[in-house]
């Protein structure tokens, strides 16, 4: 097998502390194009080219980073890498990270579990290349702990988060206070990484060797036995988060600081107004300062509007916030079959943090406005860039959006590992029974600059 990706000068590697190119070219079947220029419904909005992840076995990959983390994959191949996207310098290259690993839902007399077909999987770091027709990795990065632990994928607390079970969820696994649903990244000037995290929701700070340096949650959230420091330092309100429905995008101004959006409207008083609602949040947090230091209303276009035919609202979501210029982003609102994304300007006027829509005793909340303008709420201004769901050949659910030049933006889609809902998810000898859905990356150029 692979050394340990954190062991020095035993192999030429591409990146420091990553898995030598060598070993991961062994490992990758080729890619394949998924066509070359496609016409796109949105006006000039037009697809460049389009590339796919090959086949990688999950267990070889993840045991290439920390040895014996994976004791069977159950036929998983690496996938899930699209939860963000992020330029990593040079033409055609990402840095990209994976979510909380396989997952999936199973129900048990009437009632849903989640389920971890590979509970030992560590999320990772992805540096990947685009290049004629294929996604290729060029390196990774395990996520550890303080000691050089993996932090896994798997939820951190009873009665808070969902609890995990095996693959065919008859059987409970443990839950782990290290454990990390990344879904954004970015990188500093440092050469350390931001994490979103969806579990607390929290937003972590990762050294250049995949090491967690420090995690920030919200007051309150009381998390014990993370071998790595936490820190309460996000609005308390956060706590209300819904259940898989933390921070899911992130981005870095030019200036340093952060933004994270909270992916759906917060269950404030409760679940049923989360769901009815279209009104979530975006935070600003000062690395320097170490705290948030500004808080938006973020307004959901209907969900119809979104997604011609669906009428579910709790439906929409943000994945992905990019910086285009000083205090301008790019916001992704989604379904998982269609995607919109509104050009945004963090107005200071617009700043919520610490007044009263920023408490959970406040009533009517937030979430529970029909109009938070008529209510006074000062609602970030937003305008239509593109609806991706009228170009033809993006994929669907899309999470990942990345800068290209002026013209052009990279998607990414998130193929969750090959899996599907419902015990038809793994046959008779618990192997996956894939989905076919391919991890892609999609350029798309626009008809004007962003």
């Amino acid at each position: 097998m692979f050394p340990h990706a954190v062991r020095e000068g035993r192999v030429r590697r591409s990146i420091a502390a990553g898995i030598p190119l060598a070993m991961i070219a062994a490992l990758t079947a080729a890619g394949t194009a998924s066509g070359g220029q496609a016409s796109g419904g949105h006006g000039d909005v037009r697809i460049t080219a389009a590339a796919t992840l090959g086949d990688i076995p999950l267990g070889s990959f993840s045991n290439a980073l920390l040895p014996g983390t994976v004791k069977n994959d159950r036929g998983v191949d690496l996938g899930g890498i699209g939860s963000d996207l992020y330029p990593a310098g040079r033409k055609g290259e990402f840095w990209a990270v994976t979510d909380r690993g396989p997952n999936g839902q199973i129900k048990v007399d009437g009632k849903k579990r989640r389920t971890f077909p590979v509970p030992g999987f560590d999320p990772a770091i992805v540096k990947i290349r685009v290049q004629e027709g294929k996604v290729k990795v060029v390196s990774a990065l395990p996520l550890t702990t303080s000691s050089g632990k993996p932090v896994t994928g798997l939820p951190n607390q009873g009665g808070r988060d969902e609890a995990p079970y095996t693959y065919d969820a008859k059987a409970p696994v443990s839950y782990d206070p290290n454990g990390l649903d990344t879904e954004g990244i970015v990188r500093a000037a440092d050469g350390s990484f931001w994490l979103a995290d969806e579990y607390g929701p929290s937003l972590i700070h990762v050294s250049a060797r995949g090491k967690v340096i420090k995690r920030y949650v919200p007051r309150g959230l009381k998390l014990r036995g993370a071998d790595y420091p936490v820190v309460e330092a996000l609005p308390g309100v956060l706590l209300h988060r819904k259940t898989n429905r933390g921070f899911e995008g992130l981005t870095r101004l030019p200036g340093g600081d952060l933004v994270m959006a909270v992916q759906s409207p917060l269950a404030l008083p409760d679940q049923d107004a989360g769901d009815d609602s279209r009104t979530t949040r975006l935070l600003r947090f000062s690395p320097a300062k170490q705290r948030v230091t500004a808080e938006y209303a973020y307004r959901f276009d209907a969900v119809g509007v979104v997604d011609p035919g669906e009428d579910d609202t709790s439906e929409l979501k943000i994945s992905s916030v990019v910086a285009i210029g000083r205090d301008r982003l790019l916001v992704q609102e989604r379904t998982d079959k269609a995607a919109r994304l509104q050009a945004v300007t963090l107005d200071r006027r617009s700043d919520i943090l610490g007044d009263k829509w920023d408490r959970a005793t406040t009533s009517p909340s937030l979430e529970q406005l029909d109009d938070p303008a008529v209510s006074g709420v000062p609602v970030l201004r937003k305008r239509l860039l593109v609806d991706l769901g009228t170009v033809d050949g993006v994929p669907g659910k899309i999470e990942g959006v990345a800068k290209v030049d002026s013209l052009t933006l990279a998607l990414i889609n998130d193929n969750d590992f090959g899996m599907s809902d419902g015990p038809e998810a793994f046959d008779e000898r618990g192997r996956l029974v894939d989905s076919g859905v391919e991890t892609t990356v999609t350029y798309v150029r626009l008809p004007e600059k962003y």
